[in-house]
């Protein structure tokens, strides 16, 4: 049988309005020292596809209203909360005190591979994705609970962090709310 492409008009996509009122997944997406505006953008883009609660951007991780996070956010900048903080810490922390569980992107000793993640539904979960080449802070993974790896076969040691977190925010997504 053959495939049509569909119109956007066929998308059947929440308004912003829709956005704002609908049932978000418990996650809090937090951006550890971000530098490429275009991961920040795509990181926005995936946090509004899935629904994220919100995305928490810190240190030198730049902030809306910019136009190059808008060149790959397309508006999901302007849909999904979001917040900054000087501290990635004081972010942690926050998050911590309000009863989130909190995971980092990281290939560290003791982490969990993302096949054998299992996530609580009704508990609240905050994803720490790092810079682009030092990753994740060791005094930030120092507060999280757990370090997720995502399984990789190839000779690369790490992915892109906007592609890494695509995956994890899917994955959360699926679990959380699937």
């Amino acid at each position: 049988m053959p495939m049509r492409k569909l119109k956007i008009t066929e998308l059947r996509r929440l308004t912003p309005e829709q956005y704002q009122a609908s049932a978000k997944t418990p996650l809090v997406v937090v951006l550890d020292h971000v530098r490429s505006l275009n991961n920040v953008g795509s990181v926005f883009r995936t946090a509004d596809a899935f629904r994220v609660e919100a995305v928490y951007l810190c240190g030198i991780t730049a902030t809306p209203p910019n136009p190059e996070i808008h060149k790959t956010a397309l508006g999901a900048e302007e849909t999904v909360e979001w917040r900054y903080y000087k501290d990635t810490l004081a972010a942690v922390r926050e998050l911590k005190q309000k009863g989130y569980v909190l995971c980092t992107a990281e290939q560290a000793e003791g982490s969990i591979s993302l096949d054998q993640l299992t996530l609580n539904r009704g508990t609240k979960y905050a994803l720490l994705l790092g810079h682009e080449v030092k990753g994740v802070q060791q005094s930030v993974i120092d507060e999280c609970d757990c370090c997720i790896e995502i399984p990789q076969f190839g000779t690369k040691h790490s992915l892109n962090v906007s592609v890494a977190g695509g995956i994890l925010i899917r994955e959360f997504f699926r679990q959380l709310t699937g």
